[in-house]
């Protein structure tokens, strides 16, 4: 099966950045600098950063609308399910976030499995992750590392497809990886199996070849 990443891999940007960007209070740029800094993970700068929302619903999903997917993303989930291959969204990002903009963009069938964004009153939220993990060597909201674990548990090999820092991690215990961004250099340090890529259109191309078992280390 195939787990990805959404913001920054799907997605063309990062949608809680977009967020922040516009309805941030002042704060949220601190919490994002104490996290590169290593001083907090990304849990606990996410769950700040998200309470520093000032938006109604009507606003978020309004603003949702304006997130742009790459377009040859579909195409590549149409191509895994001819090959019998499940994709699954694997974020540290915002569910709600995730699922608006794959519905919006005829993909609202996908399993997703990210933190839960709650409102709090008309314009306040809070960030709930289910997903997080004591054992989280990053702190996440999200342990990717213990989602990749379950579906190996079920389906054996994982494709994990991923672009920054969120997904060093991970990479190292996937089966396979494709790579855009930060995430190539990284595989390229340490030595994990991969392919780099830049679109949907040419990972659908990478993906036909891992399905056939034609993976070659990079």
């Amino acid at each position: 099966m195939v787990q990805s990443d959404f913001d920054g891999t799907i997605s063309v940007l990062d949608v809680t950045d977009t967020l922040l960007t516009r309805f941030g209070m002042p704060g949220w740029v601190e919490l994002e600098e104490q996290w590169e800094r290593g001083e907090i993970g990304s849990r606990e700068c996410m769950k700040g950063q998200v309470a520093l929302l000032d938006m109604s619903e009507d606003e978020l999903r309004a603003h949702l609308d304006t997130i742009e997917i790459d377009p040859g993303f579909a195409g590549f989930v149409d191509t895994a399910r001819a090959h019998g291959i499940q994709v699954q969204v694997v974020s540290d990002g915002i569910g709600y976030a995730i699922r608006h903009v794959l519905q919006r963009h005829g993909l609202g069938h996908l399993d997703v499995v990210a933190n839960r964004l709650v409102q709090v009153d008309g314009r306040r939220w809070r960030l709930e992750s289910p997903w997080a993990s004591a054992r989280c060597q990053r702190a996440s909201g999200n342990c990717k590392c213990e989602r990749l674990a379950e579906q190996q548990g079920l389906h054996g090999r994982v494709l994990y497809v991923g672009d920054s820092t969120s997904d060093f991690c991970v990479s190292h215990k996937a089966d396979f990886v494709l790579a855009k961004y930060k995430l190539i250099a990284h595989c390229e340090q340490h030595g994990i199996a991969h392919a780099p890529f830049e679109t949907f259109v040419e990972a659908t191309g990478l993906l036909e070849k891992v399905a056939l078992g034609l993976e070659v280390l990079a």
